[in-house]
C-alpha cells in the first residue's frame, strides 16, 4: 500500500530529532550488514514456511489468514509462546484448518500445518527457536504483545526472514526510534515486512481515499473517530490471585499495562486513528486530551475508562477521537471525514466491512448519498496477507514499518496527552526518553516485571496535572 506522502519526512525528522537514536544505532550496528547476506527469496521448493510467535487470539487470526492465501504452497512449521496452554490450544485449532486447506487437491495434498511437538517452543527465548526453523525468505509472524516487537524483529532481521508484525509496532518513543533504525537494515536486506494495520488494504477505504484526494468532499477540516464499547479484552484487570507469577500475570492481561501494549488507547484506537490520518494524507503535529477512571471497583490496571483526544494537523484541521470501555453506555465504532463539499464515512461498524460512502452534505441521509462502495467487499484481514505473500513471491518492494511506527507514535502521543494533561507536540513525543520497559530483551519468567506493584498490590497510574513529564511515575 502507498504510504502517506508525509511518512518519509516524518521518519527522517524522527531519526534526527530523537534523543534515543544513538542507542538504537548501537543495536542496529550489531546486526549482520546487508552485503553479507544473499538475496532473500522462498526456498527452492517454492514453499513459504511460517513461524507463529505469539499464540493468542490475534496470532491465531493472522495464522488462519496466512494459511488461507491461495498463491502457491505455504506451510506453518513452528510455533512459540510464553505459555504452553496458549500454544496447545492454537495448535489444535490450526491443525484442523491445515487438513482442510491442504496445499493442492486430493487426499494426498500436503498439510498446511506441520508443527510436531519438537517444533513447539515455550518461554522467552522460544521466538529464537521458532525463527531458527525457517529459511531466509520464509515468514515470521510476530503477534506477541507489542512491547516485545523490536526484540523479535531484531532477531528476524539477523536470520534474513520476512516478517508480519501485528499493530501497534511500538508503545513509546524510544522503542519507536529503535525499530525504525532496525528497519533500515531490513530494507537493505530486501526483507518484506507487513504491519497489521489491515484497514490500509481495504478495497473500500482505498477507493474512498482516492476519491478524497481527487477533491470529491473538498478540503478536509474535521475528522471524527469513535470506539465506544463495554469492557474490552483485558483492559480492566482484577488483582493478581495469591501465588500467581507477577510477570506471567501481566502478560496474560497485557492490555492493562502500558509497557506491554500501550494500554487501551494504543491497542484499541490505533486503527481509527490510522485510517483517519490516511484520509487526511498527513500525520497530526500535536494533541491535547482528557480522560478518566470511573467505575473501577478493585481493578488495578493502568488504563483510563474513557479518552477524548483532539489532534491538530499542520494546516489546522482537527481529528477528534473518542474511546470508552464502560458497559451500559452508547456504543459506536466508526470514523468520518468532513470536507468543504461533503461528508465521507470512512468506516461504519468495527473494521470490516467498512461500507465507505460519500454524502453531498454533512448529514448521513439517503437523499444526500453520492457514492457507496458496492457490497460485499473483500475482507481486509485476508487482503493484507494476499498482498504480502504476493510481494514475497514477486520480489516486489514491500515494507510497512515506517507507516506502522508513525501510526503507533501518533497514537501514543494522544495517550500521553490524556495521561499527563498536557499539550504534546509530535516533536516533543519524538524526543521523549521514557522507555516503559528497558531491558525487556533480558526478561525471564521467574524474574521481576519491568512494572512492579506497591505493597498494596497497586500499580502506578497516570496522574494528569500532577505527573506532567511522563505517563506514570
Amino acid at each position: 500500500m502507498t504510504p502517506s506522502v508525509s511518512s518519509t519526512s516524518s521518519r527522517r525528522s524522527f531519526l534526527t530529532t530523537t534523543g534515543t537514536i544513538a542507542a538504537a544505532s548501537t543495536v542496529a550496528a550489531s546486526l549482520t550488514r546487508a552485503d553479507d547476506v544473499p538475496a532473500v527469496h522462498p526456498g527452492e521448493d517454492n514453499t513459504i514456511r511460517l513461524a507463529l510467535i505469539g499464540c493468542g487470539g490475534r496470532g491465531s487470526g493472522a495464522a488462519v489468514d496466512a494459511l488461507s492465501v491461495d498463491n502457491g504452497p505455504i506451510q506453518m512449521v513452528a510455533m512459540a509462546d510464553v505459555f504452553e496452554r496458549n500454544l496447545s490450544y492454537r495448535a489444535a485449532a490450526l491443525e484442523g484448518l491445515g487438513k482442510v486447506n491442504g496445499a493442492g487437491d486430493g487426499e494426498n495434498a500436503p498439510n498446511k500445518f506441520d508443527v510436531p511437538p519438537e517444533r513447539r517452543f515455550i518461554g522467552f527465548d522460544a521466538y529464537k527457536q521458532a525463527i531458527d526453523c525457517l529459511r531466509p525468505g520464509d515468514v515470521a509472524i510476530l503477534t506477541t504483545p507489542p512491547g516485545f516487537r523490536w526484540v523479535h524483529y531484531k532477531y528476524a532481521i539477523e536470520k534474513g526472514v520476512n516478517v508480519f508484525m501485528e499493530k501497534p509496532v511500538t508503545v513509546d518513543a524510544p522503542t519507536t526510534a529503535r525499530i525504525l533504525e532496525l528497519n533500515e537494515l531490513a530494507k537493505a536486506k530486501n526483507l518484506k515486512v507487513a504491519v497489521g494495520l489491515m484497514c490500509r488494504h481495504c478495497k473500500a477505504r482505498k477507493e474512498l481515499f482516492e476519491r478524497i484526494q481527487d477533491g470529491e468532499i473538498g478540503e478536509i477540516n474535521l475528522l471524527r473517530a469513535y470506539r465506544l464499547a463495554g469492557v474490552t479484552a483485558s483492559a480492566a484487570v482484577e488483582p493478581m490471585p495469591e501465588g500467581e507469577n507477577e510477570l506471567a500475570y501481566q502478560i496474560k492481561n497485557f492490555h492493562g499495562f502500558l509497557w506491554l501494549s500501550g494500554g487501551a488507547v494504543s491497542d484499541f484506537l490505533i486503527h481509527n486513528i490510522d485510517e483517519s490520518c490516511w484520509m487526511k494524507n498527513a500525520w497530526p503535529v500535536e494533541a491535547t486530551a482528557v480522560g478518566g477512571r470511573h467505575y473501577r471497583g478493585n481493578t488495578i490496571d493502568q488504563n483510563f475508562d474513557s479518552y477524548a483526544i483532539e489532534y491538530t494537523f499542520e494546516d489546522g484541521a482537527k481529528l477528534l477521537v473518542d474511546g470508552r470501555t464502560v458497559p451500559g453506555c452508547y456504543s459506536e465504532f466508526a470514523s468520518y471525514a468532513h470536507g468543504s463539499k461533503g461528508l465521507a464515512v470512512i468506516s461504519t461498524a468495527s473494521h470490516a466491512p467498512a461500507k465507505s460512502r460519500i454524502y453531498s452534505g454533512q448529514r448521513i441521509q439517503k437523499d444526500e448519498l453520492v457514492w457507496a462502495y458496492p457490497q460485499p467487499e473483500p475482507n481486509p484481514y485476508q487482503v493484507e496477507w494476499d498482498d504480502f505473500i504476493a510481494a514475497i513471491r514477486e520480489d516486489a518492494p514491500y515494507n510497512e514499518v515506517e507507516r506502522g511506527a508513525m501510526a503507533s507514535l501518533v497514537t501514543s502521543m494522544g495517550r500521553m496527552a490524556a495521561h499527563t494533561g498536557q499539550r504534546i507536540t509530535l516533536k516533543q513525543m519524538q524526543k521523549h526518553k521514557h522507555e516503559f520497559a528497558p531491558g525487556i530483551e533480558s526478561l525471564v519468567l521467574d524474574g521481576p516485571s519491568p512494572l512492579m506493584p506497591d505493597a498494596n498490590g497497586k500499580y502506578p497510574i497516570p496522574m494528569p496535572g500532577l505527573v506532567k513529564d511522563r505517563e506514570y511515575a
